[in-house]
């Protein structure tokens, strides 16, 4: 089923104003950053930031996962797993979840499962 214009603008100001909902109740400090979730078509990118000062601490996306025959979900927990990782290097224990006006579901569910497989806590 083909989408206008309008429908897509629609769906896109409508994640932007959750999004946006979202930010105003979560902050990324130094002892407890933010981990933040955005999803593409293609793929599903992480990062975790300091927001105080405005810095990216550790990312990871699906572009850097080369296994292949996995679906976007299975790929999004191995993101997951991969920014753990790279977290723990950082001694980050503990973030906040953003999950960037996107519903707790899905790709962004499998991603959350796969931090927390790696311990991250949140």
């Amino acid at each position: 089923m083909a989408k206008t214009t309008t429908e897509l603008l629609n769906r896109q100001k409508t994640r932007a104003r959750r999004h946006h909902r979202v930010r105003r109740n979560v902050v990324g400090m130094p002892d407890r950053p933010r981990l933040t979730v955005f999803r593409s078509n293609k793929g599903i990118y992480a990062q975790v930031i300091n927001d105080l000062d405005g810095k990216t601490i550790v990312s990871a996306s699906s572009q850097e996962i080369k296994e292949s025959g996995i679906n976007k979900s299975q790929a999004a927990e191995k993101v997951g797993e991969l920014l753990a990782g790279r977290a723990k290097e950082k001694k980050i224990g503990q973030v906040v979840f953003d999950r960037g006006g996107y519903l707790y579901h899905g790709r962004v569910k499998a991603l959350a499962d796969g931090a927390r497989k790696g311990g991250i806590k949140f």
